[in-house]
């Protein structure tokens, strides 16, 4: 495959790559994308569209007393492309930012399109050039030949863990007359459907979980499983407190049929803005597809649930980055090629479209003969960048956006939320003070 001197090219076109794109042509760089889809799907794939959300159609939570919140607001204030879409698409999730996926991806897909200094190129690329700046952006899930490229340019093997993805039920099919409309504490309105157990009906659904069949894990595959991202069967084995204590919580919820606390939950999230698909929250799973229908109609108002997408397990790619890559996300060996995504390392939506508006926001300053700082350790993108890129623990692992990763204040705040949004305001400070910098050095 030939490319110009002169171009740049970003292989994929999901989160990160749509950013990194678009940060790009906002520059006036011209960029060719090139996404696989639909010429070739990955295993978790199904829309011919950019930016599609595979397991949850959830950017966690808002609001400057979390980190995902700090992060989103972080993103926004940088012309984030996918923040956008996110907050156009939005359906009611309590606290958090949830989208309808179909039109959220269908929204970038459209921007990318229309955006005359992007060519969206529908093909697989084997191979990366080494006569162009590229951004390789391909996702956890990276066809095999750029996964194998990938490997010969930076000498890693076996650096991967399993994500799992949740089921999605038809909304018509769900008993309203058990699940009930309530979000946790009254906080963010009436926007999860919960569906309570009683003490009887959770030790008869936990039996059912933990004897069901899992699907095998290939003879050549080690499974790592992301902590987040632990399939529901996986925490069942450690004990039923793991599941009332975790996923299936009850605090904060009353059964309006008894007017008490359940002695568990099962919480679904909305998928469109109608409620016509519902999202079983922290269902991952690994069970096989016959199992998943009958374990999961055990769930109080899911008797004669219709599942829309059944949920399932996927091996996802990435590098060791506190080895391979540099502050800019580049390759240390290859200079001219960048990672942006979950293949640099990182966990999540909201991570893997940040490090995406990172590197092409560096690229682009580069190339217009301009020297990109590193963004603010105080801020939440420079901490997960500098995570990335020197994480100092023996075993890299994917990180999701947190607290942790921000500097302490120096200061000992016994109110923990109080601590959280001192953070938060100098992490905004910090960021607006960095890009004033950049437009001075712009100027």
């Amino acid at each position: 495959m030939e490319f110009d001197v002169t171009s740049v090219l970003v292989v994929g076109a999901g989160l990160a790559g749509a950013e990194a794109a678009m940060q790009l042509a906002r520059a006036g760089i011209g960029v060719r994308l090139f996404e696989m889809k639909p010429t070739k799907f990955s295993p978790a794939h199904q829309s011919e569209n950019c930016a599609e959300l595979v397991c949850s159609n959830s950017f966690k939570s808002q609001g400057l007393e979390q980190a995902s919140g700090l992060l989103q607001e972080e993103l926004v204030r940088l012309g984030s492309l996918v923040m956008a879409s996110a907050r156009m698409n939005s359906v009611a999730a309590g606290q958090a930012l949830a989208v309808e996926r179909e039109g959220f991806s269908a929204h970038i897909t459209r921007v990318l399109q229309e955006e005359p200094l992007i060519e969206l190129v529908r093909g697989e690329v084997v191979e990366i050039p080494d006569n162009c700046h590229t951004i390789v952006a391909t996702g956890p899930l990276g066809s095999p030949a750029i996964t194998s490229e990938l490997a010969r340019l930076t000498g890693e093997r076996g650096l991967y863990f399993y994500d799992a993805m949740a089921p999605i039920v038809d909304g018509e099919s769900i008993d309203r007359s058990v699940a009930y409309l309530a979000s946790r504490y009254d906080k963010g309105g009436d926007d999860y459907l919960n569906c309570p157990f009683d003490r009887e009906e959770f030790d008869r659904f936990f039996a059912a979980l933990t004897a069901a069949e899992k699907v095998p894990t290939q003879d050549f595959e080690d499974e790592k499983v992301f902590n987040a991202c632990q399939p529901i069967e996986t925490l069942a084995a450690s004990g039923d407190k793991t599941l009332r204590f975790g996923p299936m919580k009850p605090v904060g919820l009353v059964d309006p049929r008894t007017g008490r606390r359940p002695w568990a939950v099962v919480q679904l999230r909305r998928e469109d803005a109608g409620g016509g698909s519902w999202n079983l929250v922290g269902f991952q799973t690994k069970l096989t597809h016959p199992e998943q229908e009958r374990v999961f109609r055990l769930i109080p108002g899911l008797k004669k649930a219709v599942f829309n997408r059944l949920g399932s397990l996927h091996r996802n790619t990435y590098v060791d980055g506190p080895k391979c890559l540099d502050p800019y996300l580049r390759l240390r060996k290859y200079p001219w090629i960048q990672l942006a995504g979950q293949i640099t390392g990182v966990e999540g939506y909201l991570e893997s479209a940040a490090t995406g508006l990172w590197a092409g926001r560096n690229l682009a300053l580069r190339l217009n003969k301009m020297t990109p700082d590193p963004p603010p350790r105080d801020t939440a993108l420079g901490s997960l960048i500098a995570h990335v890129y020197s994480a100092p623990v023996k075993k890299y692992e994917p990180m999701n956006m947190n607290f942790g990763l921000l500097p302490p204040l120096g200061i000992n705040m016994r109110d923990k939320a109080a601590s959280k949004r001192a953070r938060s305001q100098r992490a905004l400070d910090a960021l607006q003070t960095w890009l004033e910098a950049q437009k001075e050095g712009a100027g």
